[in-house]
């Protein structure tokens, strides 16, 4: 199966299934000499894994990350870096009766037209257990763009079915199962409880920043910033729409306030998300996903079997009520192998010299 590598300087190949017996990747292009163990990638593969609260799925899996290869006396070689995470609470009895049909809203049916079979046990390749390998690839770029430029990356969630969430802080996103920048989640706890005892599910709406980016980054034409990034949050699951600053609100915007106006302490407003014509201009990346429905929920649902007569289906098991829950570190990692991309694709076009970070982009008012 083709298009299971994510960049070309930073490449990042992506290989299991759900309930193979691991997931893992291999990077390929990491510079060498920086210090590396499974202690810089753990806390992020943490922050996304299953069973963490009474809110996400039950599946038991402590996601620990093993480096295969690619580091030696604790720093990177320059050489592939392969990392295992090994499963270790597969159910895949749970999938037998869905097996013979399709769930709606899944990649069952697509799977079986394109390939003439597939892999029901947790949706194999398209699971969202395979973002965990990304999200590991994501903490090694996080760290080097951090040594190298300081380059922050925060996410939080700013709306849960019809509940939008409104921000008060960065401190309390690590507080809650919800990544969510407020004090008080119960209003959020009781809704997602409703949700899961009514056999549904809910999407949910997701902000990504990336703070310290250098000036620079990108390319005029093809090879845009900002469409590297609406492709890399479009590759994640369940992930239907992409804003890049403004996003869908410039279109009520006039001229006079949607451009970001320059002056010497900064940049008034960040409308654009940190991209001027596809290159960084120095302000925070900002950019927010939409993330569908659970397509796995144990209410019935009208579908078709493998003959193509309609069926009902119920898919049992353990899911996710709102996979956009836990979608916060893997947004997290994906805009960061972007910028890691191309921060490396930079260097190799102008040179082992560092963009500028330009006072002018520095911040905004």
């Amino acid at each position: 199966m083709s298009g299971n590598t994510f960049g070309t300087l930073f490449a990042v190949t992506n290989f299991g299934e759900s309930h193979g017996p691991a997931i893992g990747c291999v990077i390929d292009g990491c510079p060498p000499g920086m210090s590396l163990s499974p202690a810089d990638i753990q806390p992020d593969l943490d922050r996304r894994r299953p069973g963490t609260s009474r809110h996400v799925t039950q599946r038991r899996e402590e996601d620990k990350v093993e480096i295969l290869s690619g580091v030696y006396e604790g720093r990177t070689t320059g050489t592939p870096i392969g990392l295992l995470i090994r499963n270790t609470d597969q159910r895949s009895k749970d999938y037998a009766e869905i097996a013979q049909a399709f769930r709606p809203g899944h990649a069952d049916y697509t799977y079986l037209q394109k390939y003439g079979l597939r892999d029901p046990r947790g949706g194999g390749r398209a699971s969202a257990r395979l973002t965990a390998p990304m999200v590991a690839a994501g903490a090694v770029a996080k760290k080097w763009l951090a040594l190298r430029y300081g380059t922050l990356f925060r996410g939080c969630m700013q709306q849960i079915g019809d509940l939008p969430i409104a921000f008060e802080s960065w401190d309390h996103v690590s507080r809650n199962p919800f990544f969510a920048p407020v004090a008080d989640v119960s209003h959020l706890e009781t809704y997602v409880d409703s949700l899961r005892k009514a056999g549904d599910s809910c999407g949910a709406r997701i902000r990504v920043t990336a703070s310290c980016v250098p000036v620079g980054l990108g390319q005029p034409l093809f090879d845009k910033l900002d469409a590297d990034i609406a492709y890399a949050m479009m590759g994640i699951n369940a992930v239907k729409g992409v804003e890049i600053g403004a996003g869908f609100a410039s279109v009520v915007q006039r001229g006079t306030t949607h451009g970001d106006s320059p002056t010497p302490q900064g940049f008034r407003t960040n409308n654009a998300g940190g991209v001027l014509g596809g290159i960084s201009s120095g302000q925070d990346l900002e950019i927010s996903i939409a993330i569908k429905p659970t397509s796995s929920i144990i209410s019935p649902r009208d579908s078709i079997n493998l003959r193509g007569e309609a069926a009902e289906v119920v898919t049992k098991g353990r899911h996710d009520p709102c996979v956009g829950i836990r979608a916060t570190p893997i947004a997290e990692a994906m805009l960061a192998l972007v910028v890691m991309e191309h921060a490396l694709r930079q260097r190799a076009q102008n040179g082992d010299v560092d963009p500028p970070m330009a006072p002018i982009a520095s911040s905004f008012l």
